[in-house]
């Protein structure tokens, strides 16, 4: 398993990290459990959760997957070869805290939260899983600014997170779904005021949409705040599972039909024409695209989840695929063609 550097933190992480956001909806705790023991044999120290998991959010679930985790780490018995990664929620989840923000008071007790569900004194990365403020994220497309916008500073937020570094709860910060200036923004607060620097951006990244080499690959290769790419299947669509209106039972897509981001006509097409670029080199499809996220110069880890031990295995195969020029280039023609159908 490749190591890369989590920033400037001192921190190594897995090329690959487990991603956990099934678990406690689509995975039962046992299943869970499965799954993080064959990574970890695997080579993966990387996990990432949040306070909001499972997906899809709903208030009967949220926390699950942070306290499967726990029940994980406690029958573990070892966690100093781990770097667990959560996050805190933003605004919109009226049933989290009467309404997620990214204050000073919200944090302090997001990570008590987060500590006591993952049975830890500390987490490795923190990050803040969307932003407090209007911009374009999710999907969004056609940012309109709001002078009249309700949102936390970025100061107090970084503030806050320097509080729960020095009281030595978190060791690093990152974003999510986050944009250029975003970034910028927290890394010139952290210059200016002394506040802790961000060390990576989880954002998502995939085939179908590679939105994030406009604008934030430079920042993460100048920086050092590197891609965590999350979706990098898009949401299991690009293994080819979906095409031609193919719903199989138990997947994310068929269980879960507000979630059609990667299923667009658009898309689709863009999906069919990658999926016969791996067909035609005798490739799985599913570990091609995950290949060619691995690849990536800026990035620090691809966020892998699964809810049958088959594609957990498929996808822990991607780490010593190496794809040729010939399909390298034939991936670039389909990118040339149907640029980042889905945003």
């Amino acid at each position: 398993m490749q190591m890369r550097p989590l920033g400037d933190t001192g921190i190594e992480v897995s090329r690959l990290c487990l991603g956990t956001m099934t678990f406690g909806e689509q995975n039962s705790e046992a299943e869970a459990h499965e799954q993080l023991d064959r990574a970890t044999a695997f080579g993966i120290n990387f996990i990432d959760t949040a306070e909001m998991y499972p997906v899809p959010p709903k208030a009967e679930t949220q926390g699950r997957t942070e306290a499967y985790i726990g029940n994980w780490l406690k029958r573990r018995g070892s966690r100093d070869d781990l770097v667990i990664a959560t996050k805190a929620a933003g605004p919109g989840l009226d049933y989290l805290r009467g309404g997620p923000r990214l204050t000073r008071a919200h944090l302090h007790q997001a990570i008590d939260d987060s500590l006591a569900r993952l049975q830890t004194d500390h987490v490795d990365l923190y990050q803040l899983h969307w932003p407090d403020r209007k911009a374009n994220f999710f999907g969004k497309l056609g940012y309109v600014h709001d002078e009249k916008e309700d949102a936390t500073a970025l100061e107090e937020t970084l503030a806050a997170l320097k509080e729960l570094v020095d009281a030595g709860k978190v060791r690093a910060i990152g974003l999510s779904n986050d944009t250029p200036w975003g970034v910028m923004r927290a890394l010139h607060l952290a210059e200016a005021l002394g506040l802790p620097r961000v060390a990576s951006i989880q954002n998502p990244y995939s085939l179908l949409n590679r939105s994030f080499e406009v604008g934030l690959a430079e920042i993460s290769h100048r920086e050092r705040v590197g891609l965590l790419a999350y979706s990098p299947l898009a949401f299991g669509a690009l293994s080819g599972k979906y095409l031609d209106g193919a719903r199989p039972a138990g997947a994310r897509l068929t269980l879960f039909e507000r979630f059609q981001r990667y299923t667009a006509p658009l898309a689709e097409e863009a999906t069919a024409a990658y999926v016969r670029i791996a067909r035609e080199h005798d490739l799985d499809p599913a570990q091609m695209a995950l290949a060619y996220v691995n690849s990536r110069s800026f990035l620090t880890s691809n966020i892998i989840g699964a809810t049958t031990m088959e594609q957990l295995e498929s996808n822990l195969a991607s780490e010593s695929l190496r794809l040729d020029r010939e399909v390298l280039e034939a991936i670039e023609a389909v990118h040339q063609r149907i640029p980042n159908p889905a945003p």
